[in-house]
């Protein structure tokens, strides 16, 4: 795709079968290369698009790499027609596992035609590490996109087993952004924009209400180059730090434009990771370019004096005379007496001082015993009971013989429903709640096939989910401990714990499913709990093989010792 956008096409077409490991196909009606030109291009080291030395500080080509082809051609069967608009007849070419098997002409449009199949036919120890289709074609799509989101003045076609993936006609950058993520995403785009002697900047930015928990949607392009860049996106994040929650990401497409001898395109062997000469600079002017869009757009609080109901404020006369305002006192007011006081400050009487008293006085010195549920005399269950403490919506505290035990709660959950699902694949046995109304949950096409791709596997846990088409999926039932009024959250959060373990190669597909559904599905921060439901959640913790750290590792409690106490009260 890259050489046929240096060749000058206006038209790109891919179209792969099996997510590509039957063939993969890219035709373009770009300039097309002379017969000389077509063989040496699967000759290693013997093709450059650089005439000088100058041009590695200047380069603005895509595919400038010469040995991509020959690669290609080692390890599949390649079969090339080229046609150039100075020749009346092309030529074609088949070669397989580095050899040239043929040379003829052919009668074929000016531009190039490539097909590449049978990846690792010769190498099938090779062929084994591939993924599933549905993995394969999402990597595809991911690149293809890369393409064409740079380019919107190229139209570009995917079609995958004859049917057809994207249609991109020549647009605008907002269009082509819709082309691609659906019609929707227009309306939640902020425009982006800004000028400097050190780089221009433009494109689009996303409104915080459009934010997923997922990520898939964020784009960085310099000089129409796809690039991938954590400090540019850690300055557009900071833009958004005081309006959106730490786990949500906003959409953007934003696109660089910068002296090609101000930037290295070379640091790394796919060429998207770019190293720019005034790095911290960029930063932030981006920094700034976001926020200024952020509130030009009025997604910031702001006061509307054309409304009605603004304080009335009246002009006075020169004559007119103010009076002071007066206060009404009431001097026999005693704020110690109990129907005086506001709720929860009411004086407590002996009695019932003293019954709250009753509840601590038995088990003042008992432990924590894990096997057996929280405490180890269980008879008294509202001296129990009434030692849970919730702190910020975000810990439960409770005393134990050596100090104060404190757990956190969704990491807690995390650990429950992570030991609850590897139960169910081991048992294939789940119990599952229906949605009062199926509800259609659309996805960027990364995200739709990376859920079509596991739907087997979710399945088993509860979730009953069908393919709707056109990126979109249903969703009919929800494991039983699942929030059904956030479904959507529940499912992006999922998909993007599961793109996270992707490269943990240590975890079978199972155990990445129940880690991904365990972190979807666990309790938020600021959920406010019963002393029945921290209860429960105590003691199927201590039910847990191992009640210390979630899956991923990360410590669930701590018991802050009486002496550290103590010493902090000294």
């Amino acid at each position: 795709m890259e050489n046929s956008i240096d060749a000058g096409a206006s038209s790109i077409t891919v179209r792969v079968k099996d997510a590509g490991k039957t063939y993969v196909q890219v035709v373009d009606n770009g300039r097309g290369m002379s017969d000389n030109d077509a063989r040496l291009c699967f000759e290693r080291h013997a093709t450059s698009k650089i005439s000088e030395a100058n041009d590695l500080y200047a380069i603005r080509t895509m595919g400038f790499r010469g040995e991509a082809l020959a690669s290609i051609a080692a390890i599949a069967e390649v079969s090339l027609k080229t046609r150039n608009s100075s020749n009346e007849i092309g030529t074609l070419i088949r070669a397989a596992a580095s050899a040239i098997n043929s040379q003829e002409p052919v009668n074929t449009p000016v531009g190039t035609n490539i097909t590449v199949r049978n990846i690792f036919f010769n190498v099938p120890a090779r062929r084994k590490f591939l993924k599933s289709d549905q993995a394969e074609l999402r990597h595809i799509i991911a690149e293809f996109n890369h393409a064409a989101l740079a380019y919107p003045d190229i139209e570009f076609f995917l079609l995958h087993n004859n049917t057809q993936v994207f249609n991109l006609p020549v647009s605008n950058i907002k269009k082509r952004i819709s082309g691609i993520f659906g019609k929707n995403i227009q309306q939640n785009l902020i425009d982006i924009g800004t000028e400097t002697s050190i780089v221009k900047i433009y494109g689009y930015t996303g409104k915080p209400e459009y934010a997923k928990k997922t990520y898939g949607e964020q784009f960085l392009f310099v000089n129409n180059r796809f690039m991938k860049h954590p400090y540019f996106h850690k300055a557009i994040m900071k833009a958004y730090e005081e309006i959106l929650p730490s786990d949500h990401y906003p959409a953007y497409f934003i696109y660089f434009e910068t002296d090609p001898s101000a930037i290295d395109i070379n640091i790394h062997p796919t060429k998207t990771e770019i190293k720019f000469e005034d790095e911290r600079s960029v930063w932030h002017i981006l920094h700034a370019s976001t926020k200024e869009a952020i509130g030009r757009h009025n997604l910031s609080p702001s006061l509307d004096f054309d409304k009605e109901g603004i304080i009335d404020i009246p002009s006075l006369r020169k004559d007119q005379q103010i009076n002071m305002p007066k206060e009404n006192i009431n001097h026999d007011f005693n704020p110690f007496e109990s129907e005086n006081q506001p709720f929860g400050l009411q004086r407590r009487s002996s009695d019932s001082y003293q019954d709250w008293q009753k509840l601590y006085d038995k088990k003042d010195n008992q432990d924590l015993s894990p096997g057996l549920g929280f405490f180890k005399d269980e008879s008294d269950t509202a001296a129990n009971e009434a030692r849970y403490l919730q702190l910020k919506g975000k810990y439960i505290l409770a005393p134990v013989k050596s100090g104060l035990m404190v757990i956190d709660q969704r990491r807690a959950h995390e650990r429950i429903l992570y030991e609850k699902h590897i139960a169910i694949f081991k048992k294939n046995s789940s119990a599952s709640q229906q949605t009062l109304f199926p509800e259609t949950i659309q996805l960027n096409t990364g995200d739709y096939h990376l859920c079509l791709e596991i739907l087997d596997e979710i399945g088993k846990l509860g979730f009953e989910i069908r393919d709707f088409g056109q990126n979109s999926i249903i969703i009919h039932s929800v494991p039983a401990n699942t929030a059904v009024h956030d479904i959507k959250s529940v499912i992006e959060t999922l998909l993007e714990q599961y793109k996270n373990l992707h490269s943990e190669l240590k975890l079978d597909q199972h155990e990445k499913v129940a880690r991904s559904t365990a972190i979807a599905s666990a309790i938020h921060y600021g959920k406010q709990l019963t002393i029945k439901e921290m209860q429960e959640f105590v003691d199927q913790l201590f039910a847990c093989s191992n009640p210390n750290t979630t899956p991923g590792g990360r410590t669930i409690l701590n018991i802050v010792k009486l002496e550290d106490l103590e010493k902090h009260l000294a």
